[in-house]
């Protein structure tokens, strides 16, 4: 027991920091130009969300799915996969956000985005834009090369960043299983990148608290009705 007591999270992973982004880079050159569809999934989703129409929901929530979906398959089981036996585990993890986006948000339609007022226009592309763009921006300071940062949709730190953000900006509030996956994320990339050495590591782990402050901030709403 004493010696479990002398093991660093270092110590448990599989695979040195170079391997790990050297796998970010080759993903990248596997997919391309997947990159240039992500971002006019994001600019999409932008667009919708700035449009005060109870039938978009569903599509944002189609797409989020489709995100959730590729990173888990296109990531998690063919790249990440190759250098960490738990990927695949994670892949699960990803799978089922995609389901339940789909059942909560396309099937049942309870995630809708309506602007209050004015200042919530500004306030929908403000949020995204930023959390669209810290976790390549961070990565890129902290010397990732641009071949190795996080991309909305296409890896899993800044899809589930950037999931976050969208499901908090609900009007009404989103359901809360759909906040698990994306919270739970963020604690493993950050725990991830912490072991790692990475200086940024604070980002999922600043955005997994931000979340959960916005959701004890806003009314409760109840989680999905099995019976129903």
């Amino acid at each position: 027991m004493k010696d479990w007591l002398t093991y660093r999270l270092s110590d448990l992973l599989l695979f040195s920091p170079r391997t790990y982004y050297r796998m970010f880079e080759l993903y990248h050159q596997e997919i391309w130009p997947a990159q240039l569809v992500a971002v006019a999934l994001v600019l999409a989703i932008l667009v919708l969300m700035r449009r005060d129409d109870d039938r978009h929901g569903p599509v944002i929530a189609g797409l989020l799915a489709a995100c959730w979906l590729w990173v888990a398959i296109m990531f998690h089981v063919r790249r990440y996969a190759t250098i960490n036996w738990a990927a695949r585990y994670f892949a699960v993890l990803f799978v089922a956000q995609a389901a339940l986006l789909v059942w909560n948000g396309v099937v049942r339609r309870r995630l809708t985005f309506r602007r209050q007022s004015e200042a919530s226009a500004l306030l929908v592309p403000g949020l995204l834009v930023i959390a669209i763009a810290i976790p390549p921006l961070v990565g890129r300071v902290t010397g990732r090369t641009w071949s190795q940062v996080e991309l909305v949709g296409l890896t899993p730190d800044a899809t589930a960043i950037a999931t976050l953000g969208i499901l908090l900006l609900a009007s009404p509030r989103a359901p809360r299983a759909l906040m698990v996956a994306p919270l739970c994320w963020c604690v493993i990339g950050g725990a991830t990148s912490w072991a790692l050495g990475s200086a940024e590591a604070w980002v999922p782990i600043v955005a997994a608290a931000g979340a959960l402050t916005g959701m004890l901030w806003r009314s409760p709403v109840p989680w999905p009705d099995s019976s129903a």
